[in-house]
C-alpha cells in the first residue's frame, strides 16, 4: 500500500520504513492493543509446556482468550503454529485463567470463559501467498494482519479476510487429529449462524438492515456466538441478535461507576418516537452497564431506526 501526503495540491510519497526487530512490532501492539483490537492485555512471553506465546490478551466482548504472534519473516506455517497454540490453550485452560487472575488481580472463573471463541492473531509486515491461502477457509480461528511503518511516524494495519465458504475440516480435519480436536471446541461464527434463526418470511429484514448499516463509512460487521456487532474504531457501537419474528438491536450507552460518575463517552439518544427502551445491569464490581434496546420487525420504520443508530455512530466519530 502506498501512502502520500498532500501539499499545495501535489502528492508526495511517504516512504515505507522497516521494523528492525520483531520485538519492535510486539512493543507497539502491546502498548496499544486496546485501541487497535479492543482487547485487554494480560502478559508477554507466556510460557506453557514447550511453547512461548508472544502476547496473551482477553476479549471482554466474547469472554475469550486471544493469542497474538508477531513475525518478520515468512518461513513458517500459519496453520501448523496456529493449531498447535490453540491446542495447548485448550489443553491447559486452568493455566491461562491462573495467569489472567495473577496478572490482572481478578477472579475469572473457568465457566466464565467462552473457549469456543478463542482465536489467534498473527501480525507481520507481510504474508506470502501460501500463508494467505492456508487460512482461506470460513472456519479457521486465525486472523492475519499486515503492519506497515512509514516515515512521519505513520502506521497502517490491514487484515487479510477470507472469502471462502469452504470448511477446513473437509480438507484437513479428517486426517489431522490436531485440527479435528481443536475444531470440536472452537467455532468461527458467520452470518448464517445468526440468519438461520429468522423465519424465512422475514429474512428481508436483515438484508435491508445490513445494506443500510454498511452504507456508514468505515464500519464492519463482527460475527460472534451470540450477536452481530456493528464495529467502528474497533468497538461495538451496536449489537444485533436474531429471533424468529424480529431482530433485537442494542445501542451501547456507556458505563456508570460506583461513585455515580459516567464514562466520558456516555451516550444519550434523541428518540422523539420513543421506540427505544433504556436498560441497565450491574457487574460484580458494582459498575453499571447501560444500553438502549430497539425492536425491529415488519412494522418498524427502518429509516428511523437507522436515524437512531447513526446518532451513536456520529458520537464516536466526533
Amino acid at each position: 500500500m502506498d501512502l502520500y501526503s498532500l501539499k499545495n495540491n501535489k502528492l508526495e510519497q511517504i516512504d515505507n520504513e522497516s521494523f528492525k526487530l520483531e520485538k519492535d512490532i510486539q512493543s507497539l501492539i502491546e502498548e496499544n492493543v486496546e485501541k487497535i483490537f479492543n482487547l485487554e492485555f494480560i502478559t508477554s512471553e507466556f510460557s506453557i509446556n514447550e511453547f512461548r506465546l508472544d502476547s496473551l490478551c482477553y476479549d471482554n466482548d466474547t469472554n475469550s482468550f486471544v493469542i497474538i504472534e508477531y513475525k518478520k519473516g515468512s518461513s513458517y506455517s500459519v496453520i501448523d503454529q496456529g493449531y498447535s497454540y490453540m491446542s495447548v490453550m485448550l489443553n491447559n485452560k486452568s493455566d491461562f485463567i491462573l495467569e489472567y487472575n495473577e496478572k490482572k488481580d481478578k477472579n475469572l472463573k473457568r465457566d466464565e470463559v467462552d473457549w469456543s471463541q478463542s482465536r489467534i492473531i498473527f501480525i507481520s509486515p507481510s504474508f506470502n501467498t501460501y500463508q494467505k491461502n492456508s487460512v482461506n477457509f470460513k472456519d479457521v480461528p486465525f486472523e492475519l494482519w499486515e503492519i506497515k511503518k512509514f516515515s512521519n511516524n505513520l502506521i497502517s494495519l490491514n487484515r487479510h479476510k477470507s472469502s471462502s465458504s469452504e470448511s477446513i475440516s473437509k480438507v484437513e480435519g479428517n486426517k489431522n487429529t490436531l485440527i479435528k480436536n481443536v475444531n470440536k471446541q472452537v467455532s468461527v461464527y458467520n452470518e448464517e449462524h445468526h440468519t438461520k434463526k429468522l423465519n424465512k418470511s422475514i429474512s428481508h429484514l436483515w438484508v435491508n438492515l445490513k445494506q443500510k448499516l454498511l452504507e456508514l463509512n468505515n464500519v464492519d460487521l463482527r460475527f460472534t456466538k451470540h450477536y452481530i456487532g456493528l464495529v467502528f474504531e474497533q468497538k461495538n457501537s451496536c449489537e444485533i441478535t436474531f429471533r424468529k419474528t424480529k431482530i433485537d438491536i442494542t445501542v451501547n450507552r456507556g458505563i456508570e461507576y460506583t461513585d455515580g460518575t459516567k464514562s466520558k463517552t456516555f451516550f444519550v439518544l434523541d428518540d422523539p418516537k420513543n421506540i427505544s427502551k433504556p436498560l441497565s445491569w450491574t457487574w460484580k464490581n458494582g459498575t453499571k452497564g447501560h444500553i438502549y434496546s430497539i425492536n425491529y420487525d415488519d412494522k418498524s420504520d427502518l429509516d428511523y431506526i437507522i436515524f437512531l443508530i447513526k446518532q451513536k455512530y456520529d458520537s464516536i466519530l466526533n
